[in-house]
């Protein structure tokens, strides 16, 4: 008589019983079937003859484990069972990363962002995912897209300072009421030597600039004079009154024929072209850059370019207050008038508002009216300039001019490595090019993907109808 051969699928078939107690279990003849008997089989309590193929459990058995059955299988659908296994092992349930993330995400935003807080508790115990963790009851709120999410405008951050120790003052140039790029490094040195030792920066001006608070104003004033004695005779006279520790101004036409009309006034020292500052020196090259000079830094100070970085953390209160007149004195000039230089004819490297042409425009007649149109300097790529479209004085780059410009306007450029190197000092960048992985487009901070002849009319054709 031959052994019954072993059935492991029939076993495993059996050993899904769950529950010592009450369960429903079908024993199916397996006869003409071609299955051969399995013997007697343990589960649980009862014992079963041989013929059994399948165990119908109803879903809603507890999750104990079945006796003599060496992997016990579990119901993970259903709630425990009074029935079941007093010292049952409790039930792991697996960690799913995805929806551990998943939980910690919060709303809004470009990009995910996650409260990490969240991910040190016990998310299963809150029962973010419902009561079945493998599918049934999941409450996780399917998130809108992007477009969709109101992102909230985060609360801007002042700084306030009510009762400063002392005062910083700080002069800026803000041609046309803009702060330059050494007004704001100026304003930077100002807030250096200020937060050393609890003060406060006082910002003057003629034309008072809107961002003051955000380049690290806590006051502002304007400073009053039409002409350069005027304006040191008003600066002298707050100088007196307001007692500041020190007063920076920038290394510039206008900064530097300033703080030395108020030095000459004030009878005090000038360190002239500072090109490092802290709280506790200052320090210059002298003589042809062999030596350096250095020394605690004085009242009166002019910076030189490049000398501090700009104020780039919270923004300050900028508050207005007002400065004391200067005694009345007679004058010459009543008046002075900025008259603006052609852009067509100021240098490169001094314009302000630079329109330049790539490999991306061929027609040139429409480029220049652009410029006209624009008051804006003509540049060009050395492609350009390279195929005599445009004259070599014109080329952009550090092989051709290098510029500090406020605002440059990049029409089919796609940013060579020299190229961006010349227009790394300009303020904004905006570009027009079909590509949008150039260099130029990521450069920019306002970029239109688009070829730059069908740009160069609609730009033309819009300011024609804004001046009519």
């Amino acid at each position: 008589m031959s052994r019954p051969r072993r059935d492991p699928r029939g076993e495993r078939a059996a050993r899904q019983v769950l529950g010592a107690q009450g369960t429903a279990v079908q024993a199916t003849s397996v006869q003409g079937t071609g299955a051969r008997p399995l013997g007697a089989q343990v589960l649980g309590a009862q014992v079963f003859s041989a013929h059994i193929l399948r165990a119908h459990v109803p879903p809603s058995q507890g999750r104990a484990p079945a006796e003599g059955s060496r992997r016990p299988r579990f119901d993970l659908f259903g709630a425990p069972q009074a029935n079941a296994v007093p010292n049952a092992a409790p039930l792991a349930v697996r960690r799913d990363p995805r929806a551990h993330w998943a939980a910690a995400r919060t709303q809004g935003g470009a990009r995910p962002r996650f409260d990490l807080s969240l991910l040190g508790q016990n998310l299963l115990g809150q029962n973010f995912l419902g009561q079945n963790f493998l599918g049934q009851g999941v409450s996780i709120q399917a998130r809108a897209p992007e477009s969709q999410i109101a992102v909230p405008e985060p609360a801007p951050q002042v700084r306030i300072i009510d009762d400063p120790a002392f005062l910083v003052l700080a002069l800026a140039d803000a041609p046309g009421g803009h702060l330059s790029a050494q007004d704001r490094q100026a304003l930077g040195a100002a807030r250096l030597l200020a937060d050393a030792d609890g003060g406060a920066v006082l910002l003057l001006a003629s034309l008072m600039p809107e961002d003051a608070g955000a380049a690290g104003a806590d006051r502002v004033a304007g400073l009053c004079g039409v002409d350069a004695d005027g304006r040191a005779d008003a600066l002298a006279a707050a100088i007196l009154a307001l007692a500041p520790r020190h007063v920076l101004f920038a290394e510039s036409p206008t900064g530097g024929d300033l703080a030395r009309r108020v030095a000459v006034r004030l009878r005090e020292p000038l360190f002239c072209g500072a090109e490092q500052i802290s709280a506790k020196s200052v320090a210059r090259p002298a003589r042809g850059g062999t030596v350096e000079r250095r020394c605690a830094p004085p009242r009166l100070i002019t910076l030189a370019d490049g000398a501090a970085a700009p104020h780039g953390r919270v923004a300050h209160e900028a508050r207005p207050v007002e400065l004391p007149s200067p005694a009345p004195r007679d004058s010459f000039i009543l008046a002075v008038e900025e008259v603006p230089a052609d852009p067509a004819t100021v240098a490169l490297g001094e314009a302000d508002f630079v329109l330049s042409a790539g490999h991306g425009v061929s027609d040139f007649e429409a480029f220049r009216a652009l410029a006209v149109a624009l008051r804006a300097t003509p540049g060009a790529s050395r492609m350009v300039c390279d195929a005599g479209l445009m004259p070599r004085a014109a080329q952009v780059g550090a092989s051709g001019t290098v510029l500090a410009a406020r605002c440059y306007f990049a029409l089919g450029i796609a940013g060579a490595p020299q190229h961006l190197q010349g227009i790394a000092g300009c303020e904004h960048v905006l570009a027009v090019n079909i590509d949008l992985h150039a260099a130029m487009v990521a450069r920019a901070g306002l970029a239109i993907v688009q070829d730059a002849q069908l740009v160069m009319p609609a730009l033309l054709k819009a300011l024609r109808e804004e001046g009519a």
